[in-house]
């Protein structure tokens, strides 16, 4: 890490956005991408997290199109990158943008890794190879949802960045994290005050995340039943991990979660799109105007 490396918190900022749409293996699409990073910075936000399972070389077009926008991986699967490899990726993008870059790691889901195994064995051992090769723990953060992994975020990284949780888990991480780590959940955004229109949009992508005995297992580790799991979700269980109303409404979401003891939150907008490539630049734009 550089010696003038600000501290995480302060490098990502209160808020940042989550995005598949930042993160391509299509030349054709940097561009585009990195006008959309240039605009994230000017709007105000202080990091650019990278949707699905990311590596260091998906965010150079953002840290090249911006000076002070932070951009993580969220997250890099363990099983589909090499551990080597991702500290090469690291050690050229901190050498050529210091303390930018943050490295977001998660053991992913068993129905897409056909590998996958002792999860939290495997992210263990994948921690010490990326310390064999001098990645600083202050620079990389877990995808962590279970009280095993968080102690593992707090003990091995710089912090949390647990995905499809609530405000009450976000309590529950402070709580294990102790005030030190970075704790910075991901919380899903919709820009609609038709209430019915916005849970089903909500419902309608939140469908395939209940798929995943990860995250289901999680909802009802949480008090959460079987019957909040069914048809994209419950009202109860939509209004729980997603922010969607009127612009009083989402501020007052965001402030629930940050009153729980969330450092940062990634929010990813949800407008319907079935594009995975989408750049929500509007919804972001209108997103910014309600941040403090």
């Amino acid at each position: 890490m550089s010696d003038t490396a600000a501290p995480l918190k302060e490098t990502v900022g209160r808020y940042g956005v989550w995005s598949v749409g930042l993160r391509s293996e299509d030349p054709s699409r940097r561009g585009a991408i990195a006008e959309a990073a240039a605009e994230l910075e000017e709007l105000g936000y202080g990091t650019a997290w990278l949707g699905g399972s990311s590596a260091p070389g998906h965010a150079a077009p953002l840290l090249e199109a911006t000076s002070t926008l932070a951009v993580g991986t969220s997250i890099q699967s363990i099983w589909q990158h090499d551990a080597e490899a991702s500290a090469a990726g690291y050690a050229e993008l901190e050498a050529a943008h210091p303390g930018r870059f943050v490295l977001g790691i998660g053991v992913s889901h068993a129905k897409l890794a056909e590998q996958y195994r002792r999860p939290y064995s495997a992210l263990v051992a994948y921690l010490d190879k990326l310390d064999a090769a001098k990645v600083p723990a202050e620079r990389r953060v877990l995808a962590a949802l279970g009280p095993r992994t968080l102690e593992l975020s707090r003990d091995r990284a710089a912090g949390a960045i647990p995905y499809l949780v609530t405000a009450e888990h976000t309590a529950q991480a402070r709580e294990i994290l102790g005030e030190g780590p970075l704790l910075a959940p991901e919380l899903k955004v919709v820009l609609d005050e038709d209430a019915d229109r916005a849970r089903a949009t909500a419902r309608g992508y939140l469908a395939v995340y209940l798929q995943l005995p990860n995250y289901t297992n999680n909802f009802l580790r949480l008090g959460f039943t079987e019957d909040d799991l069914r048809d994209g979700g419950s009202d109860r269980l939509i209004d729980a991990v997603y922010a969607w109303g009127d612009d009083n409404r989402i501020r007052a979401r965001l402030e629930e979660f940050q009153s729980a003891g969330a450092d940062h939150l990634a929010l990813q907008l949800v407008t319907g799109t079935t594009d995975p490539d989408d750049l929500p630049r509007e919804e972001w734009r209108r997103l910014a105007s309600l941040l403090d």
